[in-house]
């Protein structure tokens, strides 16, 4: 608060006694806006629902802003609409730091992290009765793309309550990642990363070759990640730190026995598959000795399954078609 008053004073030069109502945008500035925020605007739908069902009746209205602090996205009350309108609280009021002072979401852009701004905290002396918790939502390169606010005019707003409201908030943003990355990344396997399941915005996208293309914010914060993914892929299994293929033998082996799953442990489908002879594919598993025995010869037809002996080390199958 410190920090954001004295920006607000000193850089913004701002008077803490401003009476103006908060800059609105026009309709065409606007209609801008939101067009640049449509993928998260349906993205966040679901979770806007959700934290509204959860505090709208607490006289509370939930705010999408984007990074620069332009509300795009609202759910509230109809009772409260007019009220929440005469304070700025509405799609295209500019709630950025600079123009507002101290405020939920202008503050929350600033610090890039989830703050709340209780009643008097705000610079200006008009905003004072609000309350007001946001937090920062990022894209997959983590960049700061919006801000998720619960704002509220009650003057029975405890500082207990916003502590709580603030939890619900912060989850919604993680749900509101979560989905955007697994939109933007439709074409690959999300792997959510170990340790982190009370994250469900800890997110690693991998292509089919094993290399993670994109991490979420979360996955970024907690592994250290830097720079663009999608440019300079980056092995899953170094990246989380899990064994995976290293050799071209291993990386046959996986073929073979993904084959052999797809198949039910039909040697004859799985070498149509990959597109090689039966005697081929017999051929290539035997020269697996040190995971699989060699497979028995066969005394039926060519066409009919085959059963392939295993060990306790092979990832094949252990009965045949």
């Amino acid at each position: 608060m410190v920090a954001s008053w004295s920006r607000s004073a000193r850089l913004y030069g701002l008077d803490p006694a401003n009476r103006k109502p908060p800059h609105r945008l026009t309709a065409a500035e606007f209609a801008n806006v939101r067009e640049r925020m449509e993928p998260w605007i349906r993205a966040a739908g679901a979770s806007l629902d959700r934290l509204f069902g959860a505090v709208g009746a607490a006289g509370c209205c939930v705010l999408l802003a984007d990074s620069d602090g332009v509300p795009v996205e609202r759910r509230g009350v109809a009772g409260d609409d007019a009220t929440f309108d005469d304070w700025g609280l509405w799609p295209g009021a500019l709630w950025s730091e600079a123009t507002e002072g101290t405020n939920g979401i202008g503050t929350c852009a600033i610090e890039r992290r989830p703050v709340t701004v209780h009643r008097d905290q705000h610079f200006l002396a008009r905003n004072g009765a609000l309350g007001c918790i946001a937090a920062p939502i990022h894209d997959h390169d983590g960049e700061l793309v919006g801000v998720l606010d619960v704002s509220s005019c009650r003057t029975d707003l405890t500082a207990t309550f916003a502590g709580l409201i603030a939890l619900s908030v912060r989850e919604a943003t993680r749900r509101i990642e979560a989905e955007a990355f697994r939109r933007s990344f439709a074409h690959a396997r999300i792997l959510a990363l170990p340790g982190l399941e009370h994250n469900p915005a800890a997110l690693v996208a991998v292509t089919a070759d094993d290399l993670a293309i994109g991490a979420s914010h979360s996955a970024r914060v907690a592994l250290g990640i830097k720079g663009n993914l999608a440019k300079a892929p980056v092995p899953a299994s170094d990246l989380l730190s899990i064994p995976g293929v290293e050799s071209l033998e291993e990386a046959e082996r996986a073929v073979l026995a993904r084959a052999l799953a797809r198949t039910g442990g039909n040697v004859s489908a799985a070498a149509r598959i990959l597109g090689i002879s039966r005697a081929t594919f017999h051929r290539k598993l035997g020269h697996r000795k040190s995971a699989v025995k060699r497979p028995e010869a066969a005394t039926q037809d060519p066409a009919a399954p085959c059963r392939i002996p295993a060990t306790d080390a092979s990832p094949f199958p252990r009965d045949g078609g």
